[in-house]
């Protein structure tokens, strides 16, 4: 499979950490319940992102040996 499909998910994980942290900022002084989910979201896409890439280059580490 192409590993370009694997970094636009990366990316898209990157992008969605990127959106909650935003809101994570904005929504902090008025609804402190709503900034700790968009918290978790970022932290769980944050995870995600270094996951994902962690194995992709496993994967492409592995099919340029063979």
């Amino acid at each position: 499979m192409n590993t370009k499909y694997f970094k636009i998910f990366e990316i898209a994980y990157l992008i969605v950490a990127v959106i909650s942290i935003v809101e994570v900022v904005q929504v902090w002084g008025t609804n402190r319940n709503r900034a700790y989910l968009f918290l978790f979201f970022a932290i769980v896409s944050l995870g995600m992102f270094f996951f994902r890439r962690y194995y992709r280059k496993k994967f492409s580490d592995r099919q340029n040996k063979e």
